[in-house]
This record gives C-alpha cells, sequence and structure tokens, in this order.
C-alpha cells in the first residue's frame, strides 16, 4: 500500500464523509452518528436516496460486467471506491476475467482499515488499494502500487461512480478526468455517473438548491464535458438504471453469467424500459460509458 502501515489513520467519527455515508444508505454498518444523521438530513430532502445509491451501485456493477464481457477489459482503476460492499469491482470483473486487475482508490481513512476486505480476489488477478484523491490525479498516477498492478500501456477502465459530484470546482473536476484519461492507452474506457437536478421539478430543485450539500448536481450538457473527445456506447447519457437495465427487478446483487449485450440496444437511441423501472425523478444520476478512440 502507499501509506505507512505503521500509522494508524485518522478518523474523524464527528464529520460526515461521502464514503461512510454512501454505506448508511446502503445498507452497510461501516458508519458513524454524524455519517448517518448527514444521510437522514438529504433524505429529508430527497426521499429515495436509498434507492439512487442502490442504482448506483447496480450501474457499477453492469458497467464492469459489459466491460469484461463484450470488450475483455481486464484492468480496472475504483475511484471513489467506497467502503467493501459485495460485490466489488474486482468480484465484478474476475467473475469474467480470473485474471482481471483492479485498483482501487479512496481518500477516507476508514476504507483504509478495510483495505484488506478489498485485496482478496482470484489467484490469477490481483488487487492494490491507493490512498489518494481525485483532486489529485497525479497522486494516483505516480503511485509505484500503480505501476505494480497494471499496465497503462494497455487498456484501462477508469471509474468514477457517484464521486465527481464531490468535486464541486468544474475546472478542478474536468482537469482530473482529463489527466488520469490521457494517460490511459488507446481503447480505455471511462465509467462515470452524476448526480442531477435536471429530472426533479423547480420546487424540488430549489429546495435541493437551498440545501446545505457537500457535493453540486450537474446538468446533462455539463456531464457530458467529461466524455470530450471520447466514444460514447450505446445508449450515451441516461439514468444510471436505464444504462442496459437488466432484465428483471434492479436488485443489488452480484451479475449473472449472462451478457449485457443480450438486450438490443440501437446507437443513439434509449434503451428498452420495463414496466417496473423508478421514475428519472427518484433516481436523478445520469451515467454512461466512453471508449478512448
Amino acid at each position: 500500500m502507499s501509506t505507512d502501515p505503521t500509522r494508524p489513520p485518522l478518523i474523524d467519527t464527528t464529520v460526515a464523509h461521502p464514503a461512510r455515508r454512501y454505506n448508511y444508505w446502503l445498507g452497510g454498518k461501516d458508519n458513524f452518528a454524524a455519517d448517518r444523521d448527514s444521510g437522514d438530513c438529504i433524505e429529508a430532502v430527497f426521499p429515495w436516496v436509498r434507492s439512487a445509491a442502490r442504482h448506483n451501485r447496480s450501474f457499477l456493477h453492469r458497467a464492469v460486467h459489459y466491460l469484461a464481457q463484450d470488450h475483455d477489459i481486464r484492468q480496472y482503476i475504483d475511484v471513489g471506491t467506497g467502503l467493501p460492499m459485495t460485490p466489488n469491482t474486482h468480484d465484478v470483473a474476475q467473475h469474467v476475467h480470473p485474471d482481471a486487475r483492479v485498483v482501487y482508490v479512496d481518500n477516507d481513512p476508514l476504507v483504509l482499515v478495510h483495505a484488506r476486505a478489498l485485496l482478496t480476489g482470484t489467484p490469477q488477478g490481483r488487487t492494490a488499494y491507493l490512498d489518494a484523491d481525485l483532486r489529485q490525479p497525479h497522486t494516483i498516477l505516480d503511485d509505484p502500487d500503480l505501476a505494480k498492478t497494471l499496465d497503462l500501456s494497455q487498456p484501462v477502465a477508469l471509474l468514477i461512480v457517484a464521486t465527481l459530484h464531490f468535486v464541486t470546482d468544474d475546472t478542478q473536476a474536468l482537469n482530473a478526468v482529463t489527466t488520469l484519461l490521457d494517460a490511459l492507452a488507446p481503447g480505455s474506457f471511462l465509467v462515470a455517473s452524476h448526480a442531477t437536478a435536471d429530472t426533479l421539478t423547480p420546487a424540488d430543485r430549489d429546495q435541493l438548491a437551498a440545501s446545505n450539500l457537500d457535493f453540486v448536481c450537474r446538468t446533462r450538457q455539463q456531464f457530458h464535458r467529461f466524455f470530450t473527445g471520447m466514444h460514447l456506447t450505446p445508449p450515451g447519457i441516461t439514468c444510471v438504471h436505464r444504462w442496459h437495465p437488466p432484465p428483471g427487478p434492479d436488485a443489488y446483487t452480484a451479475p449473472s453469467p449472462g451478457p449485457a449485450r443480450d438486450i438490443d440496444l440501437v446507437p443513439g437511441q434509449e434503451p428498452a424500459t420495463r414496466a417496473d423501472l423508478a421514475p428519472d425523478s427518484q433516481v436523478n444520476n445520469y451515467g454512461a460509458v466512453a471508449c478512448k478512440p
């Protein structure tokens, strides 16, 4: 690991952290009162936030499964991975390719405490954890554990799921994504999701804007800027639960062996929808997958 194992991480349990709050919404146990209080305050404004968190997590699973199976991607950088919640990225990728390699990146000390849970996979594959921040992309790229785990001369999937909205400065967020993508080989992919207020009513948007939030909602056009110069895979930018939706209810479980290619998609069009899919106003997260030409 890139941090000194002899020094215990400093965990401030009195201040909410996005990774622990996300863990709370997903039903995890690795959170504190401050995280739960913060999560409850957001839930008071956005009552479907727990469901939205699960849809984000399911989008990550489906995207990784799709890239592993349909595009033979065997290397992943998961930025803002959060606390272990089985299945993790390596569980999904190594389900398809046992030799898949995953580098997890997060800046929450509690994630470091649980890193050993992340650093387990198949004997053929490999995983690593970097204690780093998306706002400082060079600390990710320059970490020796990244070079030990991945071959950046070969395609890599960069996963930034439910993380970019915590980088509230637009220039800083775009620079972070661009810097990371510039270091990756052609044929690499970007998987990203982002909170949005586009699907809310004007009254709900005003209420959300008046709340003391530690993240920013971006429009579809603003989200699209993160994919500048890349080729979006069908269906392009859509709410996360509509990106290659599973054939049945969107459960928070590991992907089945059934390929994502079974879903009939037409380039530039929205995917086929199911009657039981939640309305976009209860998900409020855009998601997309794009290839670096």
